[in-house]
């Protein structure tokens, strides 16, 4: 297929096939893919080759069972949904057991970039969700984002640019997150509305938030608790918050290292919280929010959290001054340049 176009005045003679080619080859690449995600049965392993694809449509699994669904590395295997025209997610994993996801990226989905539910038993490993450019609220809202689900493994992740948490994980029970990083997200790593939570060996840098472990009303997971976060290096998170307005994590001042919102059992130590110029570690009741309670049944206070050993620097700059929280630090605290390292 041959076509011409004018360039400066030039008549040039361009040829298209390459670019019709691979059009078809990333629509046959697609649908190839989601058929072998529909058929797939116990024990199969669905291997995904090497290269750059775009994908115009959300993936999705349904009721899967002992499934893997496995890339080539994950800078090596990238899906890319920056022309998506269909669907909420990248890939969406529905109900089932035993799933793994590995060793590849997802890239620029039109909403979260991979989101699975109601599912018992899945891995993320060595996954990366990634928007690409400078953060923004049009990102999708959550990178790797299991919510009511059991026996959840992130590890050796990456999560960069969500504009609402990059790793999330939400009304969910018996949960790790370990030795993965998140970057300029709005909230790097979130534990919401979970049970039985390990957060460790993570670094979560140039976020709004570093690390953030909440309970919310009007989520059928009434309480989280029992939550531990340990180990972690929690630097610099100071990037401008770029959440949609709205959301909850909108309320997030730049600077903050971890926020404990209105959960319960909670402990933290032998963190790094280096250079978050707000707050290194905060506690807060959901009323901080200004946000009515309508559910009866929500407790909007924390209890039962233990901050011990971690290491606290900062550099003596001035808190941000947005929000509610800065708001609190200008006309009332007043605290200049030498903000505590803990406050509730």
């Amino acid at each position: 297929m041959k076509h011409f176009s004018k360039v400066a005045g030039v008549f040039v003679l361009m040829n298209l096939s390459s670019l019709v080619y691979s059009q078809n080859t990333h629509s046959i690449f697609e649908k190839e893919l989601q058929t072998k995600l529909i058929l797939a049965k116990a024990g199969d392993i669905i291997d995904i080759e090497e290269g750059f694809f775009e994908i115009s449509r959300s993936l999705s699994l349904d009721q899967g069972k002992n499934i893997t669904i496995k890339g080539k590395g994950m800078d090596k295997t990238i899906l890319s949904f920056a022309n998506q025209n269909e669907g909420a997610e990248g890939i969406r994993i529905t109900g089932g057991w035993n799933i793994t996801i590995e060793d590849l990226t997802i890239q620029n989905a039109e909403g979260d970039a991979i989101k699975t539910q109601n599912v018992d038993g899945i891995i993320f490993n060595r996954v990366k969700a990634e928007w690409t450019g400078k953060p923004k609220k049009t990102n999708g809202a959550y990178g790797l984002y299991p919510v009511s689900c059991k026996n959840v493994l992130i590890d050796s992740c990456i999560a960069i640019g969500a504009s609402d948490a990059g790793i999330y994980v939400g009304q969910s029970q018996n949960i790790i997150v370990r030795n993965s990083e998140a970057r300029h997200n709005v909230a790097g790593i979130e534990i919401e509305n979970s049970l039985y939570a390990d957060v460790y060996n993570n670094t979560a840098h140039h976020n709004t938030g570093g690390i953030l472990v909440f309970d919310l009303p009007d989520l059928v997971q009434k309480k989280g608790g029992f939550v531990r976060v340990f180990n972690n290096k929690v630097t610099e998170n100071n990037y401008p918050n770029f959440a949609p307005k709205g959301n909850i994590v909108g309320k997030v001042p730049n600077g903050t290292g971890i926020i404990i919102l209105a959960t319960s059992d909670v402990e933290v130590f032998e963190n790094e919280i280096i250079n978050n110029k707000t707050a290194g570690t905060t506690i807060i009741s959901y009323y901080m929010t200004e946000e009515p309670i309508k559910d009866s049944l929500y407790y909007p206070y924390p209890t039962n959290i233990f901050i011990h050993d971690n290491v606290y620097e900062r550099r003596p700059v001035r808190a941000t001054m947005k929000g509610r929280m800065g708001k609190m630090f200008r006309f009332k605290l007043k605290f200049g340049k030498d903000v505590p390292h803990i406050y509730l």
